[in-house]
C-alpha cells in the first residue's frame, strides 16, 4: 500500500502545546515536536511519500 499525504495536511495536525513545542499525532501515535520540520521525518518512517 502507498501513502501519500501533502506536507501542509501533515502540518495542520501538529498543534501548539502551549511550550514553545508541538503535539503531532499519526495513525494513532503521538509526538512531541520541537520544530513543525519533524512533521516529515515522522510521517517518512510511517512509510509515507510526502507531496510537496
Amino acid at each position: 500500500m502507498v501513502k501519500t499525504a501533502t506536507f501542509e495536511a501533515l502540518l495542520e495536525d501538529a498543534v501548539p502545546d502551549g511550550k514553545g513545542g508541538y503535539l503531532f499525532t499519526l495513525e494513532g501515535k503521538s509526538y512531541t515536536l520541537k520544530d513543525k520540520d519533524e512533521v516529515r521525518s515522522i510521517a517518512e518512517s510511517h512509510g509515507y511519500i510526502i507531496i510537496y
